[in-house]
């Protein structure tokens, strides 16, 4: 996998060894930038924003959004195997005060309050199997930190049944292979 576009256009990512971190595809994560960078359901962009990436596993989706000027990227990431490559994957950033790594279950992490700030752009891709997506957007609204205009990206895989519309406004839709994304506020 590789950095698609920006500053850092072709910098390879490396990923974790075993099958339990399913990275974001280059063509869903082209997609969802495109997706982002024109759609008209949304007003947010990656120029200057502030990014939480949950589950980032290897990071792929938050160093895409360095890449292309976003003003800082908060990662989330417990899985030891995940956390040593995410970090691994960061060294090829020049400015360390562009991203920050918390080592902690993202569930707690929401729980425990510690973002005293906004972000405009909210990734979420846990595990294929975790159900408990719902708790998550809960817990995002609760503590308030979506901005304004800011929208939350969920990656699912296409036939996850998991109801979220009763806690999202979902302003997009799209599969790509067997990969459901969703972009909501």
């Amino acid at each position: 996998m590789r950095i698609i576009s920006g500053k850092f256009k072709g910098k390879k990512i490396s990923l974790p060894k075993d099958k339990k971190t399913r990275p974001l595809r280059d063509l869903v994560k082209e997609s969802v930038f495109n997706l982002i960078q024109h759609s008209k359901k949304f007003n947010c962009k990656i120029d200057d924003s502030n990014v939480l990436d949950l589950f980032s596993g290897s990071g792929s989706f938050g160093l895409e959004c360095i890449s292309r000027n976003a003003n800082k990227v908060v990662f989330i990431e417990n899985y030891v195997e995940a956390l040593s490559v995410l970090k691994k994957n960061t060294l090829i950033l020049k400015n360390t005060e562009s991203f920050k790594i918390y080592e902690e279950d993202c569930f707690n992490f929401l729980k425990s309050k510690k973002l005293n700030e906004k972000f405009d752009i909210i990734f979420l891709d846990p595990p294929y199997k975790e159900g408990k997506i719902n708790l998550i957007i809960e817990s995002i609204k609760k503590n308030n930190v979506l901005s304004k205009d800011g929208v939350i990206i969920i990656h699912r895989h296409k036939k996850d049944d998991v109801d979220i519309s009763l806690n999202l406004n979902i302003l997009d839709e799209r599969n790509y292979g067997i990969s459901k994304i969703i972009i909501g506020n």
